[in-house]
């Protein structure tokens, strides 16, 4: 069953991504070819007006193509004569569309909710050194750690055990910024919670989850996902981890099989596949925006580049060579996902 509902809010980010660039061709007027769910062969296809609408048998990808998309064409209403900000919208649409869904997968997740955990103390537990003027205050609310905007409590023991035990730290103190930097930080076992471990000393408060309460906490969650995946961008880059670390459809619908299975009940199940389903949609909408080739981002970089080298040379470019670029831009990330999804399927062999 988890399996199957993987596959669903695989198929329903992919539907809602290229209904944003869809809709807002549309909206633009122009002309759409066809309109796809999927890679393959068709499973279903329809053709109505002017456009195909297909359904096809990988549930990896899909696409809406444009007329004029990557060639030059003498049809006015095909994507490549229109102007810059109509170009900019269609390819913004759908990261926008991903992004909004996430957005609703969390007001969903956090719907029944009665209150929430703040990143602000409440008090302290007996014994914590860290309770002074000079220090921590009743009522501090943590802002950021070493540069890190503290969006959500869980941001608070995230970042301390990232760091090496010295932190740049702000707090809010009565609606000002108070820097604590260079401040040292030591867990430490606290008698009355030695069961969990060594802790910082801090107790941290409540709040009523009212409707504005949600949305913060909605729009926090949020950030805070958008964070980790350029956090995880970073390392990729780095080398702090490598293709072995990376998961594609395989892998993540495997995962959210077995975070299923893992959950207490059916309830927790649901929302343990609300949090991963709201992540990955704004995963979606980050990875789609970067500067790569085929992605969107790479169709908006490429475009603003030549609407400078147009305007500096004051010669039209040949849209046939921006294609050319795109065109080896998706061999390399079709390559890319076919070395993932055989790393995916031999970790599911080797167990």
């Amino acid at each position: 069953m988890y399996i199957i509902i993987a596959i669903i809010v695989f198929g329903v980010l992919i539907a809602i991504h290229e209904f944003g660039h869809f809709s807002a061709a549309k909206l633009s007027n122009v002309e759409v070819n066809e309109f796809s769910i999927g890679m393959g062969p068709a499973l279903l296809k329809k053709q109505r007006g002017e456009t195909l609408y297909a359904l096809r048998i990988l549930p990896i990808g899909g696409y809406c193509a444009m007329e004029g998309e990557d060639t030059e064409s003498d049809n006015p209403r095909a994507f490549t004569n229109q102007g810059f900000w109509k170009k900019l919208v269609i390819l913004c649409a759908g990261s926008f569309m991903n992004f909004l869904l996430g957005l609703v997968f969390i007001v969903i997740m956090y719907s029944g909710a009665q209150a929430f955990v703040t990143p602000t103390i409440d008090h302290f537990m007996d014994g914590c050194p860290y309770e002074s003027e000079s220090a921590f205050m009743q009522g501090d609310t943590f802002y950021s750690i070493d540069g890190e905007r503290i969006y959500l409590v869980t941001d608070v023991s995230t970042f301390l055990a990232r760091g090496n035990g010295t932190y740049d730290i702000v707090v809010l103190r009565d609606g000002e910024k108070v820097a604590l930097n260079d401040f040292e930080l030591t867990p430490k076992t606290y008698e009355e919670y030695a069961d969990e471990g060594p802790k910082y000393g801090f107790i941290f408060g409540y709040t009523e989850a009212d409707f504005g309460a949600k949305l913060e906490y909605t729009w926090n969650t949020a950030m805070e996902f958008s964070r980790w995946v350029w956090l995880g961008l970073k390392e990729l880059v780095s080398g702090a981890v490598g293709l072995d670390d990376m998961s594609g459809p395989v892998g993540i619908v495997s995962m959210m099989n077995d975070v299923g299975q893992e959950s207490e009940s059916a309830e927790a199940a649901a929302d343990n596949l609300l949090y991963i389903s709201a992540f990955i949609a704004i995963n979606l909408a980050i990875m789609n925006m970067l500067p790569i080739p085929a992605l969107d981002g790479g169709r908006v970089f490429l475009m603003i580049v030549t609407v400078i080298v147009e305007a500096v040379t004051h010669r039209k470019l040949d849209p046939k060579y921006e294609g050319y670029i795109h065109a080896a831009g998706m061999a390399l990330l079709l390559g890319l996902m076919a070395l993932v999804m055989y790393n995916d399927i031999a970790k599911l062999i080797t167990g």
